[in-house]
């Protein structure tokens, strides 16, 4: 995990344990081209460091089972169209929609291509609320169009696994980056058609470096360089929670940050959010 990563876990975990609920690690593996064992270990090695313990554990790649059963469920079609058909099929001066455009569901496939699975999607206005984020509202077929749910390589999509798996394990309240909040909708979508209820969503400002949004390519150490430098667990804390703005000591615990939220001090809608 780069520190935006870490920034936000902490953020869950303090929300959670503001509401006394329980804090849920999911390892999402299911990309097995950039998914080691050892990146997993050290993220869960730097989540102890910092003393964020959770209370539940999974790991995605022991679930395909699962996926393909509530794949089922779903009205998908089959789609050979390669990342470059799509593309040239949206710059069609006559489209006016920046959708897919079903071409695999009105045309014939082609035989010696690997296909993907794509979710016939319904025809709805999706409107989507979020503690930090202004409301999203939009036709899903004509804006997002009928995306993918199961790669051509057999792998599943982020978007519906998350789905799947936020339902089973009864999650209510999603922490996660604003980099991902646009394709909220995509996964309000699924809930609904699956049968499952919608978390309350609060998508965290992302953490920047030099003006730029903080990737992995530009901290590739994540905690370790920080450590580096010395840093124990309440400099790190402090560090990390200081980059939102809010106003703590150079050193601060875990107790002493839940302890201001219970006062309110933090002005942030994140700690008020209930079911």
């Amino acid at each position: 995990m780069h520190l935006g990563n870490l920034r936000t876990a902490l953020l869950a975990w303090l929300q959670m344990r503001h509401l006394r609920g329980d804090f849920i690690l999911r390892i999402e593996d299911l990309d097995k081209s950039r998914c080691r064992p050892a990146a997993e270990q050290r993220i869960q090695a730097d989540l102890r460091w910092l003393g964020l313990e959770w209370d539940a554990f999974y790991r995605q790649s022991e679930r395909l089972g699962i996926y393909a059963d509530y794949l089922q469920r779903l009205h998908t079609y089959p789609c050979t169209c390669s990342r470059k058909d799509v593309q040239e099929a949206l710059s069609a001066p006559h489209l006016k929609s920046r959708a897919y455009p079903g071409t695999c569901l009105s045309s014939p496939l082609q035989p010696e291509r690997p296909r993907s699975l794509r979710w016939h999607t319904p025809d709805a206005m999706i409107a989507v609320q979020d503690a930090y984020q202004p409301p999203l509202c939009y036709a899903l077929k004509s804006v997002v169009g009928d995306f993918v749910l199961q790669r051509n390589d057999g792998g599943y999509a982020y978007h519906f696994t998350v789905v799947v798996d936020d339902g089973l394990m009864g999650v209510t309240h999603v922490t996660r980056g604003a980099d991902l909040w646009r394709s909220t909708p995509q996964q309000v979508a699924l809930q609904r058609a699956l049968g499952f209820g919608q978390p309350v969503y609060a998508h965290v400002p992302l953490m920047k470096s030099q003006g730029k949004r903080l990737a992995k390519r530009d901290n590739p150490q994540g905690l370790a360089a920080l450590q580096a430098e010395g840093m124990g667990r309440e400099a790190v804390l402090a560090y990390l929670i200081k980059s939102l703005g809010w106003r703590v000591p150079k050193r601060v615990s875990l107790e002493d940050l839940l302890f201001e939220i219970q006062r309110g001090t933090f002005q942030t809608p994140l700690f008020g959010l209930v079911v």
